[in-house]
């Protein structure tokens, strides 16, 4: 609560606040920030990545990496690099994968990993250091150093803060957080419009109350990954839950124990993310030259061999083993579970075409 009360105390001095200000203040401040502080990955958390699912889901990503590294032409060094790797659960099994089924693709990456979060990268680091490779960390991408680079990041955009705009008396005007005449925090339409070119063509017949997001910010990251991939050649695999055409929606939601929260009740001790605008994110890749393509993650973990490796996971163990593993397969890439939810957008140079996507 201490950070819900430094947030009135700010309102109360300096006026209402944006969302993605409150957005960051409640996952990033440096003393009372939801991934600055806590422990939410997990049963015991708040909530299941999909890595923390199964094996097989960062088993399939190294196997995506080893092909996207030969449609690159095998390079003798290059960067292997994930943003937001959380517990270090995703890179574990894509690195256990690589050593097995291609020790070359092994011995030529140069390991990178991008976290924010000081206690999170001692988690990582933790987790990985039986590995067998050197595995460097630094906070933000520009870090990274040259040469080729494959990149990948599960559930990364979605928890980067968005600007929400609300339709009142016609127009889109931008949504703050205020306080009400109680000081409970609250949402209001404040005064601050946005270019009607940014909108999508259904503005105009929205009714009062309707909700666009935008997010600068994930823009901003997308056009720095690619114009380094165009720039020294490359592959980017983004997987997240949102929608692949832009829209309007509140989509922002809080998080806490696996249950919806109330998202001004308890800034710090939930998770705060929005839905991801894949299209936006395609759009600033194509603005530094990238080609891209996006599937669901369901199609995409199938045409990667899930079911096959499921199979053979399973195969000659006992029932109760080979019903969970059914069970993992269904919250991964089942249509009413993960499988449409969340998408894959893989953004390349545009002499690399990595398998299963179709560019444009």
């Amino acid at each position: 609560m201490k950070l819900k009360q430094r947030i009135i105390w700010q309102i109360e001095a300096t006026g209402p606040i944006s969302v993605a200000d409150y957005m960051a203040l409640c996952l990033f401040d440096p003393e009372n920030g939801y991934y600055t502080t806590r422990e939410p990955f997990g049963r015991d958390g708040d909530f299941i990545t999909a890595p923390e699912v199964s094996q097989m889901f960062g088993e399939l990503i190294g196997v995506w990496c080893v092909g996207a590294w030969q449609a690159m032409g095998s390079p003798a060094q290059f960067i292997l690099c994930e943003m937001g790797p959380g517990r270090g659960t995703l890179m574990k099994d894509v690195l256990r994968t690589l050593v097995k089924i291609a020790p070359d693709f092994a011995a030529a990456a140069d390991i990178r990993m991008i976290e924010i979060s000081g206690r999170l990268a001692e988690l990582q680091k933790v987790k990985l250091a039986t590995c067998g490779l050197p595995i460097q960390w630094h906070e933000q991408f520009s870090d990274i150093p040259s040469g080729p680079l494959l990149l990948f990041a599960n559930e990364l955009f979605d928890a980067i803060p968005v600007r929400q705009y609300v339709k009142s008396g016609g127009r889109f005007v931008e949504r703050m957080v205020t306080l009400d005449p109680n000081g409970n925090l609250v949402f209001a339409a404040g005064t601050g419009s946005i270019d009607t070119a940014l909108l999508p063509p259904e503005h105009d017949t929205a009714p009062d109350g309707s909700i666009f997001e935008i997010a600068p910010a994930r823009s901003a990251l997308m056009q720095d990954i690619a114009e380094r991939i165009n720039r020294e050649r490359g592959a980017a695999l983004l997987i997240d839950y949102g929608h692949l055409q832009q829209g309007l929606g509140d989509t922002l939601q809080a998080l806490s124990r696996h249950k919806s929260a109330d998202v001004l009740a308890e800034p710090g001790l939930a998770d705060l993310t929005t839905h991801v605008d894949f299209d936006s994110l395609a759009k600033a890749a194509h603005a530094e030259g990238c080609q891209t393509s996006a599937m669901s993650q369901g199609d995409f973990l199938i045409a990667m061999g899930l079911l096959d490796r499921a199979g053979a996971l399973g195969s000659g163990k006992p029932a109760e083993f080979q019903e969970q593993i059914r069970a993992d397969v269904e919250r991964l890439a089942g249509p009413d579970q993960m499988g449409t939810l969340f998408k894959v957008l893989c953004a390349t140079d545009p002499a690399t075409h990595s398998f299963p996507f179709q560019y444009r």
